[in-house]
């Protein structure tokens, strides 16, 4: 059985990618004569060449070839563990990045307050975008967990975790059709010039499957990344507009404005926290999850309050 030395793996690796034996030795802080012993140990272990020297070129041999791709993987490998291991301790110190549509950042006060309490050196970042944006993102690698509206793009194999459910409100002006119903169905809605969220934002894709499902195209009248900004453009007779009951909650509504539930209970705001389950996972991502477990409100107790309070 052939019992490989990392260490010479690495120097063999490195010799390679170099293609010399002096500028991998200047890379790896040893002698160059370190690292040709280092590489002839290793083919006198494998019992073949690894390398063909053609004056100051280096050659892979068939045998070379295969334990420069097994080598490579086994470095990463160890690489992977040292990290993890290493992260164990980086809690004392590190940077996470999370990313947060703007809508959904008013429910997160609480989390990163008890973050901070309970890693004080951990630099966190909350990058804002879209739900389509933060989920891209994240399947991308360019952050370790983000939140969004569900359902996630199934294309892009997020795991995601449940963390609010809430009912949209239908927000317009009194003299609107739907406003003399106590529950307004999206078909009620083909008419209308909608106030939209941007086309980054999940919710505004839901909205516009929903009325396609409800055979129309959705009458855009005009878009914002503001949702107070919508529902001021609600007052003024612009249009109707949909919003979290919760985002309402936090408004002094103009009288002029009717609000009524949207009469179809799967068209939610249903929120969850997604992340690439097959890679890897930092540590302080991890406590992130952790925290947020335990201080947002779980799904069946955000759908049982009463954001409705607001409706006039």
């Amino acid at each position: 059985m052939i019992r490989m030395d990392l260490r010479a793996l690495r120097y063999f690796v490195e010799t390679v990618r170099q293609q010399s034996f002096t500028a991998a030795a200047e890379r790896l802080n040893v002698t160059q004569s370190t690292v040709s012993k280092m590489i002839r140990q290793l083919e006198d272990e494998i019992g073949q060449p690894l390398l063909i020297r053609d004056g100051r070129a280096l050659h892979l041999t068939d045998v070379g070839r295969v334990v420069l791709e097994r080598g490579q993987e086994a470095l990463g490998v160890m690489h992977n563990l040292s990290r993890e291991v290493a992260d164990l301790a980086e809690l004392a110190r590190g940077t996470l990045t999370v990313g947060i549509p703007p809508m959904v950042n008013l429910l997160f006060p609480p989390v990163v307050s008890a973050f901070r309490a309970r890693y004080p050196a951990v630099s966190l970042h909350l990058r804002e975008d879209g739900g389509q944006v933060i989920e891209q993102q994240v399947a991308a690698g360019e952050l370790e967990v983000g939140a969004t509206l569900l359902p996630a793009d199934p294309a892009l194999g997020l795991e995601a975790r449940s963390f609010g459910r809430y009912p949209l409100c239908v927000v317009g002006q009194r003299r609107a059709a739907w406003a003399t119903a106590d529950v307004v169905p999206v078909a009620a809605l083909r008419d209308e010039a909608l106030l939209l969220l941007g086309d980054d934002f999940s919710l505004t894709r839901r909205i516009r499957e929903a009325a396609r499902a409800a055979g129309f195209e959705a009458r855009v009248a005009a878009q914002s990344g503001q949702w107070d900004f919508l529902v001021a453009l609600a007052a003024t007779g612009l249009g109707t507009t949909l919003i979290p009951a919760p985002l309402l909650a936090r408004l002094k509504l103009p009288a002029e404005l009717a609000v009524r539930p949207l009469a179809e209970p799967q068209l939610d705001w249903h929120l969850a926290l997604v992340w690439k389950p097959e890679r890897y996972m930092s540590h302080a991502a991890r406590a992130w999850l952790a925290v947020c477990g335990e201080t947002l409100a779980p799904p069946d107790a955000a759908a049982g309050s009463s954001p409705l309070a607001v409706l006039r």
